[in-house]
């Protein structure tokens, strides 16, 4: 019997589920709700205090109304708490369950409504739609007026350039152009996310068996850091919401060699969820292969070989339909935009294995191997799952992430704005739902050898990523500076800085020159005087005006000064802690 169909309790009722045969569940009274189920909707009731007083804060200096209602939200969340362990009967906590993802929905549209505005990503998506209404070209098209304004960041490539056009599937847009008359800046595209979001928490709040159904509340609206993420306009929330109906148990889908309606639509959901976002490219793969594997196991390879190319069938119907207007007018400037964060050299930020070139070996001339670290990661962990998928089926929605940790980007983003399919399928994909899935398996060697052997093939796979990572790691910095000269306007604001430059590697580069005041990147140095190129064992003296013609230095002694230099080709960066006393600045205060 299906997971989702063995947890449902009901008064007077003891379900035989291996969720209430926890020891938590026997702590409950026998006709009333587990005490684990009491637990999770206190869990999710308290995630709402997250980021709420900040909200109620900005909204008294000028929003009354807005912290009235937090205010009452806070009541919602006190008085829920008290229910949760106090109701006798498990519809009343069903029900408390539904009041807690109420309280969450408004308190998510209340933070919208006060910053709605967003960063680059509204900005881009916004100026996309308008532009698709106006009938101009979307993809191609620099922008770099949207990047003036205040909280827009720019995305630095190590050729010395920025990214200034728009570089995601274009179902964004589409959804965003409806809502343009909510605003000039990025509200449209903030709109849009945040409906995505709220809509994507409400039907995997449904469709979650009842006691799980808090989870959701907590994993999608609680904590305030996906709430955040789609106040910034982020089409991958748009992805994510699209990704919930089909990961909710997703080994059933096409179950019997039939998809029937809804799975029909849940493979259209697929093929959207594709067309609004690259992470989405990522994760398909695994549930195909996971289907695939089920569906053989159950129905032989023909007949799953036709589920999976059914599915595949639909969602790339979906896909090709949402992006057909701009494959047809524009075919080499859509392909570039939807492939352009695979491509466009940004440079290195995240919280991955590039923090060892980033801070504690100041550079690496091999940078270009943490992106094929990555690419080689992700195909090896694919092949494992393939492999294994009777053991690792329900980290199918996990497993996708932990590639990005190689790779240039790596930024947290990429692993917390999906978790909340790692809840769906922990609840609806459990291991038994793959006791019987096919795996491939090599026939020599036989008997006790095999286990050895399949070990030796994981090895095998798993070993190209690793020591692609490890020579990106253990690169050294190409070059070498030392500041011989600097001009100031003030006792802390630089107008100039003249280096010495020395190329140690053996290949010419041309190095772009930024000043870093923290764990970030700021814009480039422009090249006033000296060679834009280096050649190979060459030294040479440059001197670097800052973007916006002078540069204040934090007046913090903890605040550290780092020169940084990338080139594009080869991917190659150096660093070099900067001190105040070489740039003949005034000692900072503590």
């Amino acid at each position: 019997m299906h997971l989702a169909e063995t947890q449902q309790v009901t008064p007077g009722r003891r379900t035989s589920s291996a969720v209430s045969a926890d020891p938590g569940a026997r702590a409950g009274a026998p006709d009333g709700p587990p005490q684990w189920h009491r637990v999770l909707t206190l869990l999710a009731d308290v995630s709402l205090f997250i980021g709420t007083r900040s909200v109620w804060t900005q909204a008294a200096t000028h929003r009354l109304v807005l912290a009235g209602v937090v205010s009452v939200c806070y009541a919602s969340i006190l008085v829920t708490g008290v229910l949760a362990l106090t109701v006798r009967r498990t519809r009343s906590l069903a029900r408390l369950d539904l009041v807690v993802l109420a309280t969450a929905v408004t308190l998510a549209l209340c933070a919208w409504a006060l910053n709605h505005a967003g960063g680059d990503e509204a900005a881009l998506t916004t100026q996309a739609a308008r532009e698709l209404v106006a009938g101009h070209p979307v993809y191609g098209q620099p922008w770099p007026w949207l990047f003036q304004a205040k909280g827009v960041a720019l995305t630095p490539t190590m050729d010395g350039g920025y990214d200034f056009t728009y570089g995601y599937p274009p179902l964004a847009p589409l959804l965003t152009a409806p809502l343009l008359w909510l605003g000039h800046a990025g509200a449209p595209a903030t709109a849009a996310a945040t409906g995505a979001l709220v809509v994507g928490a409400v039907v995997l709040w449904r469709l979650l068996p009842v006691p799980w159904r808090s989870a959701a509340t907590m994993v999608c609206l609680g904590f305030g850091f996906l709430p955040s993420y789609a106040r910034q306009g982020y089409p991958a929330i748009i992805g994510l919401a699209l990704l919930m109906p089909v990961v909710v148990r997703w080994p059933r889908l096409g179950a019997r060699g039939r998809l029937g309606v809804a799975g029909v639509a849940r493979a259209a959901c697929l093929g959207a969820a594709c067309a609004a976002q690259q992470l989405p490219w990522f994760v398909t793969p695994f549930l195909l292969a996971g289907i695939y594997a089920v569906r053989r196991g159950e129905l032989g390879g023909r007949a799953a070989a036709r589920v999976c190319l059914r599915i595949l069938g639909v969602a790339v119907l979906t896909w090709s339909l949402i992006d057909a207007y701009f494959a047809a007018a524009s075919p080499g400037p859509w392909v570039r935009g939807i492939a352009l964060p695979l491509t466009q050299g940004a440079v290195l930020h995240g919280q991955g294995l590039v923090d060892v070139s980033l801070y504690f070996t100041h550079g690496s001339d091999r940078l270009d191997w943490y992106g094929h670290a990555s690419v080689l990661l992700s195909a090896a962990l694919l092949a494992v799952f393939t492999l294994f998928v009777r053991r690792l089926g329900p980290a199918a929605t996990v497993l996708p992430w932990c590639a990005f940790y190689l790779a240039t980007r790596s930024q947290d983003g990429y692993y917390l704005m999906m978790t909340p399919l790692w809840l769906a399928a922990a609840v609806t994909a459990p291991l038994p739902e793959f006791a019987h899935a096919w795996q491939p398996r090599p026939r020599p060697p036989a008997g006790p050898r095999r286990r050895p052997a399949l070990a030796a093939t994981v090895v095998a796979l798993v070993t190209p990523a690793l020591v692609s990572a490890v020579l990106a790691a253990t690169g050294t910095p190409p070059l070498r500076m030392d500041v011989t000269a600097s001009r100031h306007s003030s006792a802390r604001t630089l107008t100039r800085l003249t280096l010495r430059v020395a190329n140690t590697g053996g290949v010419a580069l041309t190095p772009h020159y930024m000043l870093t005041t923290g764990q970030g990147m700021s814009r480039y140095w422009s090249l006033v005087r000296g060679p834009a190129t280096l050649p190979a064992h060459s030294t040479a003296t440059v001197e670097l005006r800052p973007p916006s013609g002078a540069f204040t230095v934090p007046s913090k002694r903890s605040t550290r000064l780092k020169l940084r230099v990338f080139t594009g080709s080869p991917q190659t960066l150096s660093t070099r802690d900067v001190r105040r006393a070489e740039l003949g600045l005034r000692p900072p205060r503590g």
